[in-house]
């Protein structure tokens, strides 16, 4: 399997010096798409209705256990990147820390896959936008394919249970977060 991941690896990766638009693309996928994460959350909160607040609240939960189980993996087998094993080129700075699963990654497919779960037509938007996000992150040099299988086993995971048990958790979860609007906006949202 580790050959296999190292070759589509190597057929994936970036050459030495890629073009200068090539490489502003994949770097804006790459690095900077992520933030379209908590500034769609923002937005959605503030402009949406009791609907879409709550369908947000649990495609946060679905990114914050998404990540927390990505660590936890990362903390128990710590599979090094490709740069570290020497292989391919590497073309954005990155740790040297486990590179299985992505956690940039699972972070946008865990909220991806929530709300495509929600029946959120953004939801397949996100998740196909997250296909050109991993492929960035193979081509630049710091991530290996599998890694982002396993971002989209654990995103999967994560939006699933997430969802099937938000009666346990979303009404006082929304019910903080209303009274945090509310702190920090001095009115109830309508």
């Amino acid at each position: 399997m580790e050959s296999f991941n190292q070759a589509a690896f190597l057929w994936l990766n970036a050459p030495a010096h890629p073009s200068a638009g090539m490489l502003y693309l994949t770097v804006f996928l790459a690095q900077g798409l992520i933030w379209a994460v908590p500034a769609g959350m923002v937005l959605g909160w503030l402009c949406g209705n009791e609907k879409m607040r709550r369908t947000l609240l649990i495609a946060t939960a679905s990114g914050a256990l998404g990540l927390c189980i990505s660590m936890v993996i990362g903390l128990a087998w710590p599979h090094p990147r490709p740069f570290m094993l020497g292989l391919g080129h590497r073309l954005i700075p990155h740790a040297a820390d486990a590179s299985f699963p992505s956690d940039h990654l699972t972070l946008w497919w865990a909220v991806a896959f929530s709300l495509w779960f929600q029946r959120n037509r953004l939801g397949t938007a996100l998740a196909l936008l997250g296909i050109l996000i991993a492929w960035a992150r193979i081509y630049l040099g710091v991530h290996f394919p599998l890694d982002m299988l396993g971002a989209a086993v654990v995103a999967g995971f994560s939006a699933w249970f997430t969802l099937h048990e938000s009666h346990w958790y979303l009404d006082p979860l929304y019910r903080v977060a209303l009274g945090i609007h509310r702190s920090l906006f001095g009115r109830p949202l309508p």
